[in-house]
């Protein structure tokens, strides 16, 4: 009853709140995401996929780009085109007289734009060790008032049997923070945003997933794999070579501040040390289809905001310096940069890749003994209706060195519920994935893809005077844990938002001991096993 008092309540609340234009579409939707994947590599649109989520907003804008290019689109693609805008015409018509897909309930006028759709679907997968399955259930809301103004919100409650999803286990999959009891658990998700935009840009505050650096098997910058926290998001694109993205963030340190830790009676009222992330990507368009983005971060802790890094144009790492550079044993904050390059002049062809540093040493870069260089890269290629219509072809490599995302001090890893937030492999790790997907008809997808994953030792990161004191640990020296896999996945989306899917999982998992085994992989995919999955969903 309380999670539909709090629905109720938001719901209520609408009629007095000012929203903004800036409603974003979820990451888990992955079908519209796909689909503008497509037409930019066709180069029918430009699209920036570096940074996610997109907003309803820019997702009507590159549809009716292709709108106006329907002869450059397949027959499927420009079926799917139609079927897409029977959703995203609703940013354009200011009425409800065009052709639309079906609402629970919507409410269209020359001002006020309302939207409320239920959210329930289901999973259920089998194999040799047992079945699991997952159920949700919801509603969402989007809304816009006038031509700045917009809001959005989700309430989902979530139940598990079987935990294939934790902080340790090696799996892409979104986390969460689970409430478990006899291999069963729940959790609710909450998720939302409210903000103001104009013409070439936005602010907004927001509680959702979302990822950086551009991939097609899990982003190395900011992967969206930790529960959603909420942060405050500055976008700007004041001119079309020019963009430019902003985060901070409030983060879950999950460590116990002990002064603020207190107990009443047998109950305990736990605190954790406050923990904030500040984040900046700015992306140029060097050229019609090259995307060039530079950007850095800064995980922080153990005291409220800071004022110098709520300004996006900031150099992080050497504002670090000035707050907590003092003494030769000094240790500030958790800084990082990354870099991302998404090429797509090439017809057909998108080239890629995503560096993620951090830490550098350029001095001894190429000193094989005492290098301390921590760098994730990951680079691919995707191949988009080249000798067979409506097909996709991909290869991808990620490569993570040794101590990347971790840090000595608990308080400030690159974690949020003590989930990565950047690849899901985490350090000293690497990936290979190969993938083809067919789209034979609107709104059908098969695809056939190939994993192999690898985990050496976890390094730990030891300083002695400022000075990483493992220099020279060579890059996966040792696995100890791996794992390949194939996916064969069928899904079609039988009208808009509704979803059903059948996948066929073989995978080989091991590890150099049990202890490590268990520790990254769930017992429900050790060893060799063949698992069955099908499920159905309205909604993300």
């Amino acid at each position: 009853m309380k999670k539909l008092y709090c629905l109720f309540f938001i719901l209520t609340c609408l009629s007095y709140t000012s929203f903004a234009q800036e409603v974003n579409k979820n990451i888990a939707y992955v079908c519209i995401y796909d689909y503008l994947d497509e037409l930019a590599n066709m180069q029918v649109v430009e699209l920036n996929s570096a940074v996610k989520p997109y907003s309803r907003k820019l997702i009507g804008e590159k549809l009716k780009e292709a709108e106006k290019k329907k002869e450059m689109l397949t027959v499927r693609q420009q079926k799917d085109l139609d079927f897409f805008l029977k959703d995203y015409n609703k940013e354009y018509y200011p009425d409800k007289n065009f052709k639309r897909r079906k609402d629970l309930f919507y409410y269209r006028d020359s001002l006020f734009m309302f939207t409320l759709n239920p959210i329930i679907g289901g999973t259920y997968s089998k194999n040799e060790s047992g079945t699991a399955w997952h159920r949700w259930w919801g509603a969402e809301v989007n809304a816009t008032v006038g031509k700045h103004f917009g809001f959005y919100f989700s309430l989902r409650d979530n139940g598990y049997k079987n935990i294939l999803v934790t902080p340790d286990y090696l799996t892409p999959e979104p986390g969460a923070n689970y409430k478990p009891a006899n291999n069963r658990a729940d959790f609710d998700d909450a998720r939302g945003g409210l903000s103001y935009g104009w013409k070439w840009g936005s602010i907004s505050l927001v509680k959702d997933n979302f990822t950086w650096g551009t991939n097609y098997n899990g982003a190395n910058i900011f992967s969206g794999r930790a529960p959603s926290f909420a942060y405050l998001n500055y976008k700007l694109k004041p001119a079309k070579w020019f963009e430019f993205n902003y985060i901070h963030g409030s983060l879950i340190s999950q460590v116990i501040d002990s002064s603020r830790t207190y107990g009443a009676g047998s109950s305990l009222r736990q605190d954790f040390i406050p923990k904030y992330v500040a984040a900046s990507l700015a992306t140029i368009r060097a050229c019609k289809g090259l995307n060039v983005s530079i950007g850095n971060s800064i995980v922080y802790a153990d005291k409220y905001i800071q004022p110098v890094y709520l300004i996006p144009f900031m150099f992080y790492p050497s504002a670090d310096h000035t707050y907590n550079g003092a003494g030769s044993n000094a240790v500030g904050e958790n800084s990082q940069m990354f870099l991302d390059v998404s090429c797509r002049s090439i017809p057909k062809t998108h080239l890629y890749g995503t560096l993620f540093i951090d830490e550098v040493n350029l001095k001894q870069m190429f000193n094989a003994a005492k290098q301390t260089n921590f760098f994730s890269l990951k680079g691919g290629i995707r191949f988009t209706n080249l000798l067979i219509k409506n097909t996709s072809l991909t290869l991808e490599y990620t490569r993570t060195n040794p101590w990347v995302y971790d840090h000595p001090i608990p308080s400030i890893t690159f974690a949020s519920n003590n989930y990565n937030m950047g690849n899901y492999l985490g350090q000293n790790s690497d990936e290979l994935f190969a993938g083809i997907k067919i789209k034979p008809a609107r709104g059908l997808s098969i695809e056939l893809d190939y994993i192999q994953d690898r985990k050496g030792p976890v390094i730990a990161y030891v300083q002695v005077n400022g000075v990483n004191n493992n220099a020279g640990t060579p890059f996966m020296n040792g696995v100890q844990w791996k794992s390949k896999a194939v996916l064969f996945k069928m899904q079609y989306e039988l009208i808009n938002d509704l979803y059903i899917f059948a996948q066929c999982y073989v995978s080989e998992v091991s590890a150099v001991n049990s202890t490590i085994l268990n520790l990254y992989s769930p017992t429900f995919y050790q060893g060799n096993k063949v698992t069955l999955s099908g499920g159905l969903n309205f909604g993300f």
